[in-house]
């Protein structure tokens, strides 16, 4: 589905310059759940950002979805991201002047769906997350628990071939939090690929594999039972 092979990335100030990648390889296949850990600062939201075609790496070889995007154009890498990956962030990234099912519908509005199949699709994806009957309330009146599950909803709507989660339990209680993460799992089980990053090591045994990073590199990869 995705390969990196020696990705590098650098981030540049007038005064320093910050190796966030260094020669990092990596493949995501499809059906997979693979969870990204490491400490701070070790390269997990720049690996994330480079999977989701939403950065470029500086050096290296990128194939995503059979393409090769190492040095794509953006119309190219908005038409991937909009066709095959869904995002899920730690801060829900909800509107809050927006109902539960105009927030998902979002996703649906630079495609070619028509009015009638994004309704079809929203409906469809708040019923698997079970927050169909949330649909006509707005973030505010929601729990965080419930804002998380309207964000993946929206993640899926477009049904897409990859869900990138950025820490998706960060902002949330030990139960909600056990909860996205079931809702995750079932969604792999259903034939998503996931690749979540985590600081948490219970969250991570959800995942089928754990890719441990620091100091931009793969320094472990180990298959969970």
């Amino acid at each position: 589905m995705i390969r990196l092979e020696n990705v590098t990335k650098s981030y540049r100030t007038d005064e320093v310059e910050t190796t966030a990648l260094a020669d990092l390889s990596l493949a995501i296949d499809p059906g997979e759940f693979v969870a990204i850990m490491g400490p701070s600062g070790c390269g997990k939201s720049t690996l994330l950002n480079i999977l989701g075609l939403l950065d470029k790496p500086d050096g290296g070889r990128m194939v995503a979805f059979g393409e090769e995007v190492s040095d794509a154009g953006e119309r190219k890498l908005a038409r991937l991201r909009a066709d095959s990956i869904g995002f899920v962030f730690q801060s829900f990234n909800l509107i809050d002047e927006l109902t539960v099912e105009e927030n998902v519908e979002v996703s649906l509005l630079y495609g070619s769906n028509g009015r009638s199949n994004r309704k079809q699709r929203v409906a469809d994806a708040l019923s698997r997350v079970g927050m169909a009957h949330r649909a006509r309330h707005r973030p505010q009146q929601l729990s965080g628990g419930q804002q998380q599950r309207v964000a993946i909803a929206r993640a899926i709507a477009s049904d897409p071939k990859l869900i990138l989660a950025d820490e998706p339990t960060g902002n949330l209680d030990t139960k909600n939090g056990d909860d996205v993460m079931a809702l995750l799992g079932e969604l792999n089980r259903a034939g998503r690929t996931v690749v979540m990053v985590t600081h948490s090591p219970d969250h991570a045994a959800y995942a089928k594999r754990t890719v441990s990073l620091l100091d931009g590199r793969v320094v472990a990869e180990t298959r969970n039972g």
